[in-house]
């Protein structure tokens, strides 16, 4: 009642205001406006089109971009302000950052603006209008008909950035080694996620309830209305498809082209205590990939010429770190940082490989350089913290959590002993939401009244994929009314869409320039393996370059992670 008495004092305002919008999107379904299986809707429903039809009087005012930033001209940015609460969109606001690289291409070419989410939750898309600036290769012939527009999600960077722990206190190292040895153990991490709750709460709580998926995607439909665009052209990667599968529910005829890149399994019992478990599953057989072809390269890492050995030494090395942190500053915890990188993203595989080989030959600090925090990056702590903080505030609110003890120890305790390798470091991750001091709210059912006008969405997924598991990509599909499905088999990069492989690269451009999709779904082959560097004497490893540091591993282009 209080909420229709705040829409009906502004009734004047509101009738002008939904009289634009109509002008420049098509009316919400009645899926939008009902959405299956969540606490609240049609105040939500109402107050985006108010708050897009704001948007779009408003345009957004381009300028060069802050020095600080990092983003250099031609890339411009800017702001779309948004309500905090949609059920309340002349309540309080919070500015969204924006920024665009223009098309290449003739005013003829020129389709429109394309947005893009690299995952997280906490990750940013700035950096996706560099793809035009830098004439990144697989992207040239979208960047003629597309603006690219990046963006930092609400709670995230420079978007009302939201925080749980002093920056400096996060980073810290070494932590504690995530696989407990006793009830202890346990009892002590259990007490580091609660004070993380508890810190979120008072560091963040105002933003707290309306961190979820929901309110990202009706963003989403706010800034493709301060565009000026009537359709959204969007690319979503790893949590960026939670977003699209969600954004494509709510606002199925606001859609024009839709790529989602290694999908996060919208299934609402998935969302997200269990698709947590199955990232545990998946990460372990990808580990188990790396360590395949580490020990085929032996004779250029020298860490063991069977999976059996080379598992050997990363025990050992993780035994040794437990008992004695390297440098004072490297523990299993630490280790766990550095070396997921290896089964995240095949871009890694050679510099995780490389570093762990110049240790084994007697060089060790390069791996502590490598995995060690920069203490005096004050700026790059704080990025840190605020994609943890983001991430955590958004998987806790989206849904409910189990919030007994007694659940998630045997869970864990059952995975771990089939799946140690990310099983207890991704548990204690997600604890925080077990306390959570903010409201919790109904997952979304994904895809229920999007066949509405929605138009094909292009769904990409490679089948060994450890972060998104490939049947998050088979779930999507069966819930999107004609969209297509395109399969890479036997690779298991997570994000496909930025790799070399022609038979992905080129669906993508047709499906971007034209809209057009295969007759049925797609399995393309694997994009090329990783080429270990020529073969050389054990004792040679530890006099070669530096390799790649964690952070710069990190920096690569908009790697996407659901952590």
């Amino acid at each position: 009642m209080i909420r229709n008495a705040a829409l009906g004092s502004a009734a004047t305002l509101i009738t002008g205001t939904l009289a634009a919008s109509l002008l420049l999107a098509p009316s919400a379904s009645a899926s939008q406006s009902f959405p299956s299986g969540r606490d609240n809707g049609i105040a939500e429903a109402f107050g985006t089109q108010i708050a897009a039809a704001r948007a779009a009087r408003a345009g957004i005012d381009w300028k060069d971009c802050p020095a600080d930033w990092g983003f250099e001209k031609p890339i411009q940015c800017g702001y779309v302000k948004v309500p905090l609460d949609y059920s309340k969109p002349f309540g309080k606001t919070i500015d969204l950052a924006v920024d665009r690289a223009v098309s290449t291409g003739t005013k003829e070419e020129r389709q429109g603006a394309l947005i893009y989410n690299p995952g997280g939750p906490g990750g940013s898309g700035m950096r996706f209008p560099r793809r035009t600036t830098s004439k990144s290769p697989l992207w040239v012939n979208t960047a003629k008909a597309y603006d690219f527009v990046g963006f930092d999600p609400r709670g995230v960077g420079h978007s009302a950035p939201i925080s749980c722990i002093d920056p400096q206190e996060y980073v810290k190292v070494p932590k504690a080694d995530p696989v407990p040895d006793s009830r202890a153990d346990k009892n002590a991490q259990r007490k580091l996620a609660e004070e993380y709750a508890d810190g979120c709460k008072e560091r963040s709580g105002e933003m707290l309830p309306f961190m979820t998926t929901p309110n990202v995607a009706r963003d989403l439909d706010v800034i493709r209305a301060a565009l000026g665009e009537k359709k959204l052209n969007f690319i979503g990667v790893s949590y960026g498809t939670y977003i699209g599968g969600v954004y494509a529910t709510l606002f199925p005829t606001h859609v024009r082209r839709m790529i989602v890149d290694s999908v996060v399994d919208p299934d609402r019992d998935n969302i997200w205590y269990e698709a947590n478990l199955g990232q545990d599953v998946a990460f372990q057989m990808r580990w188990n990939d790396w360590e395949d072809w580490v020990a085929k390269n032996d004779a250029s890492f020298h860490l063991g010429n069977t999976r059996a050995e080379v598992e050997a030494k990363w025990l050992e090395l993780r035994a040794k770190a437990k008992a004695n942190p390297l440098g004072g500053l490297v523990g299993p915890a630490e280790l766990i940082g550095f070396f997921q990188s290896a089964p995240y993203y095949d871009s890694s595989w050679v510099p995780v490989a490389q570093t762990w080989a110049a240790y084994a030959a007697g060089d060790e600090q390069a791996l502590i350089d490598a995995i060690a925090p920069d203490m005096s990056d004050i700026q790059g702590n704080i990025s840190a913290e605020n994609g943890n903080a983001v991430y955590t505030a958004v998987e806790c609110a989206d849904a409910k959590w189990p919030t007994s003890w007694s659940k998630w120890d045997r869970d864990n305790t059952k995975l771990h002993a089939q799946y140690p390798f990310m099983t207890w470091a991704n548990a204690w991750m997600n604890l925080p939401c077990a306390t959570w001091k903010s409201k919790q709210h109904n997952a979304i059912e994904v895809g229920v009244g999007a066949h509405r006008g929605l138009p094909p969405v292009l769904i990409v997924q490679s089948e060994r994929d450890a972060a998104t598991p490939y049947k998050g990509g088979v779930s999507l599909h069966k819930r999107l009314a004609g969209s297509r499905l395109l399969t890479e088999q036997n690779a298991g990069s997570h994000g496909v869409t930025n790799l070399v492989n022609p038979c992905i690269n080129t669906r993508v451009d047709t499906y971007l320039l034209t809209g057009k999709v295969d007759a049925q779904d797609v399995t393309c082959a694997p994009h090329a393996t990783p080429v270990a560097p020529a073969p050389v004497a054990a004792a040679s490893l530890a006099k070669s370059p530096a390799p790649a540091t964690a952070g710069e591993l990190r920096a690569k282009d908009e790697l996407p992670a659901v952590r």
